[in-house]
């Protein structure tokens, strides 16, 4: 990936391993800057850092973990920081909260991407990531019986996976 692409320029990074090509993360930025800006806050190095590790998730992530990433990645990131511009990174309308057990908080990415629906194994805590265009043709359809604009939606089936069930005999 050339250094031109990426959106931080100018925070150093240790490239542990190559990175897949980069999304036009620029808009998104915009996006944060304006929220920011509304709220009197600045957008920080280490919010551009965070900012820039979140876009790169794919798939459901936890503070923690991204927290260690960042870590691994050579980056100084407290906690703190990190959880407080996950807040405003929600805020903003760039990443939602995704709540899958009454243990555990993740984040997924929803600027500008398609959202995920979840499987989740109650016996084993395996969760699977599914898009199902049968899903929105459904929401829309009972969006418009109930007079709704729909704008997301989060579904979330609880099951026993596979492996669960061999856990269980």
């Amino acid at each position: 990936m050339a250094e031109s692409s990426r959106i931080l320029n100018h925070i150093p990074r240790v490239h542990a391993t190559a990175a897949p090509e980069s999304r036009p993360y620029e808009p998104i930025c915009a996006v944060f800057r304006r929220y920011l800006h509304g709220q009197s806050l600045k957008f920080t190095p280490e919010r551009a850092m965070i900012l820039d590790a979140v876009l790169r998730k794919d798939s459901l992530f936890d503070a923690e973990r991204l927290v260690d990433d960042l870590k691994a990645l050579g980056h100084r990131v407290s906690r703190a920081t990190a959880y407080r511009t996950l807040t405003h990174l929600q805020d903003a309308g760039i990443v939602k909260q995704v709540f899958l057990d009454n243990k555990q908080s993740y984040y997924e990415v929803v600027a500008g991407r398609q959202t995920h629906d979840y499987l989740i194994c109650v016996a084993t805590g395996k969760v699977i990531e599914f898009s199902s265009e049968k899903v929105r043709r459904l929401r829309e359809e009972i969006c418009r019986e109930h007079g709704f604009e729909p704008l997301s939606h989060q579904l979330q089936i609880y099951g026993v996976s596979p492996e669960g069930r061999k856990k269980s005999e």
